[in-house]
Formats: structure tokens, sequence, C-alpha cells
């Protein structure tokens, strides 16, 4: 068997791969084309790490100088605005929002109330006498000065000044008449009808009591067939409990007319309701002692499943009307409710005394939606 025999042939070896890569562990200098060669055999790969150098510039501060948003009358009556640094406006923030005023839900349903009584063709009346006379507020209206409502228990009476004695007297005497002996084919209430009591000064306990002297204004002029409406604060000496306070608004419209009779309120009624939004009344006669006839007013709840009172309407008398000068063959037509009570339906509250008084949610007042009825 032939042996095969090796033998140097060179005395070194020079391994040009290893010693490249000897080179690049060593930082030392490497020709490109050898460098990519290696990263081609996969021998070698390329990273690169980048830096910064901070150093301290020309305006370098020790203390950092807070920019300035607001200029202040402080800063105009010093002078130091001057040397103030402004932060510049920034016009893609978003703004804060704009914090303005809320009408409360009485206002609401009472705008919207407002605007039927003109649709309908009526005035209103002035209604800015919180303090009125019992003359006004009682006796006008033909109500005895022995009525329960006269009593204290019921009315706010004033103690300065408790009496008033701006009142017409000849109107004054022929109520006095009217309350004593009657008239008018009216026997009347045979009583001893007092002046001071009549001159005694309260807060109005119902917005009749506007109306009385309207129709005692209308009386003094050559008579023109009207439409008036009031809606505003009456006060009553009432417990406070979830539905009646001691203070709360009455809306209040009549017609007066010649030849009206209780079909014309009956359709008056069904047209006002139905454009708040009810449209299924019933009437229950009642009394009233400036009225007659008279009928509550009642409306099916489809949220309560039930009839529910809504409001008060009549005739007045004619005890009530001819003293004051007004035509035998004129008839007036009238009906009140309560704000309040349409209101805590329309915006399901239960206790009034989260609608009106010092109880009040401000965030009830801002969060409340917009107010439509059935116009």
């Amino acid at each position: 068997m032939a042996k095969t025999h090796v033998s140097k042939k060179v005395q070194h070896a020079d391994d040009r791969v290893k010693n490249l890569l000897l080179r690049i562990q060593n930082d030392e200098a490497v020709n490109q084309e050898d460098i990519d060669a290696l990263k081609r055999r996969k021998l070698i790969i390329q990273q690169v790490w980048k830096g910064n150098s901070v150093r301290k510039g020309p305006e370098y501060a020790p203390k950092r100088k807070r920019a300035v948003t607001d200029l202040t009358r402080e800063n105009l009556q010093r002078g130091d605005w001057k040397e103030l640094e402004f932060k510049e406006y920034n016009f893609s923030a978003k703004g804060q929002p704009v914090e303005g005023g809320h009408l409360h839900p009485l206002l609401k349903v009472r705008r919207q109330v407002q605007t039927i009584f003109l649709n309908m063709g009526f005035e209103e009346m002035p209604t800015n006498n919180y303090v009125e006379s019992s003359f006004w507020n009682f006796d006008a209206l033909f109500q005895p000065q022995q009525h329960p409502a006269r009593d204290s228990h019921d009315t706010f009476f004033l103690k300065v000044p408790s009496s008033t004695k701006m009142l017409p007297e000849d109107y004054v005497e022929r109520v006095k008449e009217i309350h004593e002996s009657g008239g008018y084919q009216s026997r009347g209430y045979g009583y001893d009808w007092k002046r001071e009591e009549a001159n005694k000064n309260l807060l109005r306990t119902h917005t009749t009591a506007v109306s009385s002297r309207m129709l005692y204004a209308l009386a003094q002029k050559p008579f023109a067939p009207k439409k008036y409406y009031s809606i505003d604060r009456v006060f009553r000496n009432e417990a406070v409990d979830r539905t009646h306070l001691a203070e709360f608004h009455q809306i209040e419209g009549l017609i007066c007319d010649r030849g009206l009779t209780l079909g014309d309120l009956i359709g008056v009624l069904h047209d006002f309701f139905s454009r708040l939004g009810m449209s299924k009344l019933r009437f229950k006669p009642a009394y009233n002692p400036y009225t007659e006839p008279s009928m509550e007013i009642f409306s099916y709840h489809e949220g309560f499943k039930k009839w529910v009172e809504v409001g008060n309407s009549g005739m007045f008398r004619p005890e009530m009307l001819l003293p004051m000068g007004l035509p035998e063959d004129v008839r007036v037509i009238a009906w009140g409710l309560s704000l309040e009570r349409p209101t805590m339906i329309l915006y399901g509250i239960d206790n009034i005394r989260d609608l009106f008084g010092p109880k009040v949610d401000l965030g009830l007042i801002k969060r409340n939606p917009i107010c439509r009825l059935g116009l």
C-alpha cells in the first residue's frame, strides 16, 4: 500500500479573515470592501449608536422662569408687566365651556303658557301688586267677610302698613250694599259689612284680585270685549308638604263679552288645555263665592292612569260684575290653575319643594331639558 507524506510548504500561514476580525475587534481601520465581504458571510453585523452632547448654552439660567398666562391689574399698577414672559397663545387648544345663565323649569313652562294665551288673542294683566287690600282680594269678588279663607290661618295679613284707604268710595258703597242687602235679584249675605275689614292689607291669595281691578277699570269706559290673562305669584298660609307651598304661581284667564254661556266656557277650556297637551277633560260642579256656575277641571293623565284635577273655572256672578258698572248683558267666563302642577308632571318631579324654594338643586336648573307643550 502506498504511503502519503505531508510536509510544510511555508513556515507560517497567513489567515486573512482572522486578521480582519482581529483588527475590527481592536477598532482598527478596515476598508469598506472587506467589511462588506465579512457582512455578506455573516461573520460580522453592523450596529449604530447615536448620542447627544448636552452643554450649557449662552442663555442658560440656574432658575426656571415661568411663563405668565394672564395680565392682571396688579401687573399694570406695578409696571412689572414689561419684564414678564407671557405664554404664547395656543389657538389649537380647546377652550373652557362658557357658563351662561339657565332658565328654571317654571320659567320655561311659563313662557310656553304665555305663548298659548297670546296665540289665542289674550292680553296680559299687570300683576305687580303682591300686597293687596282685602277689598280687592275678597269683598269685590262677593266673598263674605266671615268666609274661612279670610281667617289668619289661611291668609298672610300685613302688620305695617296694616290697612289702606285708597279705595273708590262709590264702588265701596255699592259692594257694601250688595253684601248686606243684596240687589240685582240677589238677597246678599245679610250681615253687617265692616269697612275696617275691607281695608286690611294682605299678600294676595289669588290673581283673581288682579282680575277684579281690571274688570272695574273696564267698566269705567265704553264697553269693549276683552280677553285677559295673568301668571304670577300668590301666597297662602297653608301647611307645607310634597304638593303644597305657602308661595306658588297661579295662571288665570278670563273673557269678557256679551252673551257668553257655560258652553262658551267649556269650548274655550277644551281649546286652552288641548294646547297644553291635555286633550281629555272632565268637569265637575263646584262652589266658588264669585262664580256661578262653577266647575272643577280634570284631565286624564296617561302616566298616572287616572283623572287628575288641573284647574277651576266658572262664570263671574252678577253680584260681582254689576256693582262695578258693567252692562247687565255682559258675561265673564274665567278659569285658573297652578303653574307648578303641570311643571311637576312634565319634568317628573314628585315633590314641589324640589321645584320651588330654598331646597332646589342648582343642577336641576342646569340639566333640565327644553319644554315643549302640546301647541
